[in-house]
């Protein structure tokens, strides 16, 4: 068990609550490690649940990376990069569909959070390049340290209870402001009240575990895989809903390319060499595809063939460009686990994976010639990623395989939420008293997903939400009085 995870919740407080603290955060991964954190520092004393024995949820089981601009890493292997640059980056991906002020906020607070989360022990260990980037800033961390690191500050921090095997069940409002005042919770087989003082943070994921909400929202993807944390079954969201918060992106849910098939449900067996050069086949050794394109794109393309299943090929020339410490970039140490395939020419690796020997060998034959021209005449792809990258011949036995398919990892869709991260209600209003940050929210991505902002909105909204709610009730008296 992660250090921090069970702490004793001294009672506090009258009337009928079990428990009382100044802020309650629902959710204990990034996001909401980062709103308790955040919270702590604004003098609120922090209620932090969690629905699973354990916390990190899937920010624990991710692929660690985080997109944060101007980096010292980045600064280390020359790679110029900025806010601005990083803003116009996340617009061009989210379009029309993203919600500006949020992306701007994303912009202005990235270099200040990416300091802070140094400060409380994190440690960021190279730079790759990922999809929806015009330069690096996939800023990589080992995920188990991260949540290490900051349980290990909450449980150090005196303001800050943990009370795990926690579900959050319900919220409550008070009458006739409907202000959110605390919600209704399962803990050991009773029901408590927990009364916050100042507000509630929703920061329990998504629902890339619940069949419900997926047949509603997502119900094209039945072919996906579900992955994610067990504890993802949209608890916070279907909450919020039943007050009448209101909801963004509900049908832009995609599912992720890369994951292997045959992976536990709780590993992290995500990889991608097709942005190092490799190229996708199905399973009848043809092309299907631009590699190029952000991997949620090539989710859906991926579903779409036979047995939703794909083949990522390369060779030597590939397999050295792999990161031990970049998760999504190890191919050694996924050769070692067996889930990539190696072989000592082409036509053997066709019968590594049962595909047909002459037809596989075709599409090596027809895209090294095309790398040889400039020119990808069957898909039109001119960069290993985003405009990055000369491509690569596939050329230099051994050859690899990787098998894999499309998962749903994370919804990327949910709660509407503003720029101090209070959730917006059906009206357009902020609900009095509750915010959210993390995979929760909705607004952000719009019609694309950039690597490393799915932990990067959790980290920067997460810190927005915890500072907001700790001043809620200041804020409150000012607005009361004037």
């Amino acid at each position: 068990m992660l250090p921090g995870t069970v702490a004793a919740i001294p009672a506090r407080g009258g009337g009928n609550w079990d428990r009382s603290a100044g802020v309650i955060v629902v959710g204990a991964g990034l996001a909401g490690y980062c709103a308790a954190l955040a919270a702590a520092e604004r003098g609120a004393s922090v209620l932090l649940l969690e629905k699973q024995p354990d916390i990190g949820g899937t920010s624990l089981i991710s692929g660690g990376a985080i997109a944060f601009a101007g980096t010292k890493e980045q600064q280390t292997q020359l790679i110029n990069d900025s806010p601005e640059q990083l803003f116009s980056d996340l617009s061009r991906v989210g379009g029309d569909a993203a919600d500006q002020i949020l992306l701007a906020t994303y912009a202005e607070l990235q270099h200040e959070t990416y300091r802070w989360l140094q400060n409380y022990g994190l440690r960021f260990i190279s730079v790759q390049q990922g999809s929806g980037q015009s330069v690096p800033r996939s800023n990589r961390v080992d995920t188990v340290q991260m949540m290490k690191a900051l349980a290990t500050a909450a449980a150090q921090n005196g303001r800050i209870s943990v009370l795990t095997a926690c579900a959050a069940q319900s919220l409550v409002r008070t009458v006739p402001d409907d202000r959110v005042t605390g919600l209704v919770a399962r803990h050991q087989g009773k029901t408590l009240t927990l009364h916050a003082h100042l507000g509630v943070i929703l920061a329990s994921g998504g629902f890339s575990r619940s069949e419900s909400l997926l047949r509603k929202y997502a119900p094209t993807l039945t072919k996906a895989q579900r992955a994610g944390s067990n504890g993802s079954t949209g608890d916070g969201l279907v909450m919020a809903l039943a007050i009448g918060a209101k909801t963004k992106d509900m049908n832009g849910i995609n599912s992720t390319f890369g994951r292997h098939p045959d992976a536990d449900p709780a590993q992290n067996a995500l990889l991608h060499p097709i942005y190092k050069g490799a190229i996708a086949v199905n399973r009848d050794g043809r092309r299907f595809t631009d590699e190029s394109q952000s991997y949620k794109v090539l989710g859906e393309a991926c579903l779409k063939q036979p047995e939703a299943l794909a083949f990522q090929i390369f060779d030597q020339s590939i397999m050295d460009l792999s990161v031990t410490e970049a998760a999504t970039s190890d191919f050694r140490g996924a050769l070692q686990t067996g889930l990539v395939l190696q072989a000592k020419d082409l036509p053997a690796l066709a019968q590594h994976i049962n595909c047909d020997e002459q037809t596989l060998c075709a599409t090596i034959d027809e895209y090294n010639s095309d790398v040889s021209s400039g020119v990808d005449s069957r898909h039109g792809r001119s960069s290993l990623a985003n405009g990055n990258g000369q491509l690569r011949a596939i050329a230099v036995p051994p050859y690899y395989a990787y098998p894999c398919t499309s998962a749903i990892l994370a919804t990327y869709c949910g709660l509407a939420v503003d720029a101090q991260a209070r959730v917006i209600d059906n009206g357009g209003k902020p609900i009095s008293g509750l915010f959210a940050a993390g995979e929760i929210t909705g607004g952000f991505h719009g019609n694309g997903y950039m690597t490393g902002t799915s932990l990067g909105k959790a980290a920067i909204f997460g810190r927005v939400a915890g500072r907001a709610a700790a001043q809620f009730r200041a804020t409150t008296a000012l607005q009361e009085s004037a």
